[in-house]
């Protein structure tokens, strides 16, 4: 190790603002709240501490402002597709804030998320919930004691990040009537997920004229997407729109077990557009925006740390046309 990556003993904070030539609480931003300086004085300021071998403590720092640089993020199935880029582009955003992530999995429990928030909470800042199974009143009473913000959950006067579906489901709906299919059936998500709820709702509004059954699959899976199938052939159901990606996968094995072709035999649609390269035919689905969804509750968390907010951020979606969809033949 270089002398000058060497941590020298005793370097303290007013050493790197003198060295600097910066104020002290220039130093401290430039490590816990880099987004309030110009990158340019970050930049400085990081490179005489680097030069020095100062490094910030973070315990100390805080022991004496109560606040750990830490937030945490709380889904409800990360081996779900659709959260680990939601993950990914918040963790990276966070890091411009030089705030650190802990991530925790509900297995799609309100009880067990309970259980994690009350864990973590002594050690965060703040949290990102996304898609909560929490009750509407354990939100906002973890809400009054930390600030929090919400992805696809609904609630007024919290910040939240809404990806709204309604956009690429009532495109969905939309190009399976064009495609001539009458009866279509709908995989449906848990009920406690307001995603699932939204997609109900467009459902009704926006199948007007068709027969809409819709099957309850529980918490998506692609088991539960495979053993949908019986039910879905029980339906008479010429297409499907499935709550996400996954259970999509699992229609396509089960269909295909039974020797039915899609899409010559039947058109199926998934939500989240995140297996679209892993799948045979490729599947068209509602785009999801994950990744947007993470930054900007991430962003939005930053801003609520200094200022508190009850923003609404709405991600619009569309459908992305592939190769599952087909017109009807029967």
């Amino acid at each position: 190790m270089s002398p000058r990556t060497q941590r020298a003993p005793g370097v303290t904070i007013g050493d790197v603002a003198a060295a600097a030539q910066v104020s002290r609480s220039t130093v401290s931003r430039a490590f816990t709240r880099p987004q309030l300086l110009s990158p340019e004085t970050v930049d400085q300021v990081r490179a005489v501490a680097a030069q020095l071998g100062y490094v910030g403590n973070q315990a100390a720092r805080a022991l004496s402002t109560g606040r750990f640089g830490n937030i945490a993020v709380v889904v409800p199935d990360i081996a779900n597709p659709f959260f680990p880029p939601l993950v990914r582009s918040l963790q990276s955003a966070a890091e411009t804030a030089d705030l650190a992530v802990f991530l925790g999995d509900s297995d799609e429990s309100a009880e067990r998320e309970a259980k994690l928030i009350a864990r973590l909470a002594p050690q965060v800042e703040g949290f990102v919930l996304a898609s909560p199974r929490l009750s509407e009143e354990l939100i906002r009473e973890l809400a009054a004691t930390r600030p929090v913000v919400l992805v696809n959950r609904d609630l007024d006067g919290i910040p939240r990040v809404l990806i709204d579906s309604s956009g690429g489901m009532t495109e969905a709906v939309m190009l399976l009537k064009k495609l001539g299919h009458q009866r279509i059936a709908y995989l449906a998500g848990p009920r406690d997920s307001w995603s699932d709820q939204q997609r109900r709702e467009v459902l009704t509004s926006a199948a007007s004229g068709l027969t809409v059954e819709v099957i309850e699959v529980g918490r998506p899976s692609y088991a539960a997407g495979r053993d949908s199938v019986s039910a879905i052939v029980r339906s008479g159901a010429t297409a499907a729109i499935a709550f996400d990606d996954v259970v999509s996968q699992g229609v396509l094995a089960g269909l295909e077990l039974r020797g039915i072709s899609v899409p010559s035999d039947f058109s199926l649609i998934g939500c989240d557009d995140t297996l679209a390269a892993l799948t045979t035919p490729a599947l068209t689905s509602v785009s999801a925006g994950a990744a947007t969804a993470g930054t900007a509750a991430a962003k939005l968390l930053i801003q609520l740390l200094e200022d508190p907010t009850a923003e609404c951020i709405t991600i619009a979606t569309h459908l992305v046309i592939r190769a599952t969809t087909a017109p009807m033949t029967r």
